[in-house]
């Protein structure tokens, strides 16, 4: 389990991609601290088991699936990525509860400076999602937890701070990006008993089931 912190900025040094998966090495620094063979590190929010690692960098096998359902298929040698190791036991819980499996893409829309150094960053995602991405509520971008700060039909919106702006790879990001988008699992569970307490697969979760039982 992730939080959606992210701990530093890696550099992709080579990536391999086969008919059936591929592989990364990623060069960085804290991460590495307590790295050991079977570990998990979320990179741009997905969750891979280092294979191998040296001083300076890791290894870590990509399945097919990964490939076509993140945006870890376009990686090249160079590119930045967000990295984020598990949560520990004694650890705290500062952004929201991110599985470190992506759901869809989503496309940058735009990222439009602010006073002092904030960013507005807008990002259309897939209609499978809507269920899931509400005004307040969490989502992970890229694996970054982040708040959704404005919604209208397929575009979300999002408030983006100097420190997280400066401290995330989303200052390599230019419009048409493919992001990495992981809706809040909490919002999952209650779509699902939703569908389960009123009969009515597939019917998602509305604004009226949600007032109808307290929320």
């Amino acid at each position: 389990m992730f939080t959606g912190i992210i701990e530093e900025v890696g550099e992709v040094v080579a990536v391999e991609v086969r008919t059936t998966g591929g592989q990364l090495r990623v060069r960085c620094r804290r991460v590495l601290e307590d790295i050991q063979q079977g570990a998990s590190i979320a990179v741009n929010g997905v969750c891979l088991t280092v294979v191998g690692y040296d001083a300076n960098s890791f290894v870590a096998d990509v399945s097919e699936e990964t490939l076509r359902r993140s945006n870890l298929g376009q990686l090249r040698p160079g590119s930045r990525v967000n990295l984020e190791r598990p949560l520990s036991p004694l650890g705290r819980l500062g952004g929201h509860i991110v599985q470190g499996h992506v759901d869809a893409t989503g496309e940058l829309v735009s990222l439009e400076p602010r006073p002092a150094g904030h960013w507005w960053m807008r990002v259309r995602f897939p209609r499978e999602l809507a269920p899931y991405v509400v005004e307040k509520g969490s989502i992970a971008v890229d694996g970054i937890s982040l708040t959704v700060a404005a919604l209208e039909d397929d575009v979300f919106a999002v408030a983006i701070i100097p420190h997280t702006y400066q401290a995330t790879n989303l200052r390599d990001r230019r419009p048409g990006d493919r992001l990495n988008l992981e809706a809040d699992i909490l919002a999952k569970y209650v779509e699902s008993l939703l569908r389960r307490t009123h009969g009515e697969p597939g019917s998602g979760l509305t604004e009226e089931k949600l007032r109808a039982l307290g929320y």
